[in-house]
């Protein structure tokens, strides 16, 4: 087994490590929230748009592949389906998608543009073992080899207060792509449909050093939380938005005792493995 670590469960432990417990360990279900489903619906309609030529990706067109593609989603998630099984809100939440779609077109031209992959996923083992991986929603390669890396969010940009923790996702992507590829990547971009604003970082060597340093270090704790049963948690402004909250001991709650086997959980569950088919439910900016 080979210990492995995603962007977004190492945001969850410098978030809670008891919330990275809950999902990683236990496995505990968590409802879909309409927001996180629109962004997985959003995603898979501009990764599809591009499979028309240029010229051709219109805003008629890429609306034209919101409904096809929110059928596809309901198939291929459950969870999906369940939310607006009544029928009740769905039309405005489809409103909701579409003006996500429309504002992008104000950010990006996407009949400029020829993404060199979409939907991708990375990969790479760092030399103690660890293994970094993730997915990427769009990488461009440009005639000199330079690599921008494309990140769409359904929500809107954080102040520059919280810019550092919008790029840590990037930063990872980056890594993997520098230590996979040996390319330095020369532009990490955010997109952000909520608001139409657009967040572009150029990192550099130490940069990503520092951020291989970091997820050492995050492995190194979560590890040792899984050997000594120490999950604490960390009260904060996410709180609010928390699945876990009754069993939280931060809010009144009591956490079910720590399984025996944590650690073995821990690397069978954060293991490598075959990329999932269909589209990858995102979670909101």
């Amino acid at each position: 087994m080979a210990a492995a670590l995603s962007p977004s469960r190492a945001s969850d432990f410098m978030q809670c490590p008891l919330l990275f417990r809950f999902r990683v360990i236990d496995r505990l279900p968590e409802a879909p929230s309409p927001a996180a489903v629109r962004g997985t619906l959003v995603h898979a309609v501009l990764e599809k748009l591009f499979d028309r030529p240029a010229g051709e990706r219109t805003p008629q067109a890429a609306l034209e592949l919101l409904r096809p593609t929110w059928e596809q989603v309901k198939q291929e998630r459950a969870e999906a389906a369940e939310l607006f099984a009544s029928g009740e809100g769905l039309e405005k939440w489809l409103v909701s998608a579409e003006r996500l779609i429309e504002r992008w077109f104000a950010l990006e031209d996407p009949n400029r543009l020829e993404p060199a992959d979409r939907e991708l996923y990375v990969e790479t083992t760092l030399d103690d073992g660890l293994v970094l991986r993730g997915y990427v929603d769009r990488l461009d390669v440009a005639a000199d080899g330079r690599l921008r890396v494309v990140d769409y969010k359904t929500g809107r940009a954080p102040s520059e207060a919280f810019e550092a923790g919008a790029l840590f996702q990037m930063k990872f992507y980056a890594l993997v792509l520098w230590r996979s590829r040996d390319v330095l990547p020369t532009m990490l971009q955010l997109v952000y449909l909520g608001d139409g604003e657009i967040l572009r970082y150029e990192p550099d060597a130490a940069d990503l050093l520092a951020v291989e340093r970091k997820v050492k270090a995050l492995w190194e704790a979560i590890t040792l939380a899984a050997r000594t049963g120490d999950w604490r948690p960390s009260p904060g402004r996410l709180c609010s938005w928390c699945d876990h909250r009754a069993i939280c001991p931060a809010q009144g709650g009591t956490a079910p005792p720590v399984p025996a086997d944590a650690l073995e959980r821990l690397l069978t569950r954060a293991s490598p493995g075959v990329p999932p088919a269909g589209p990858v439910l995102v979670e909101p900016a």
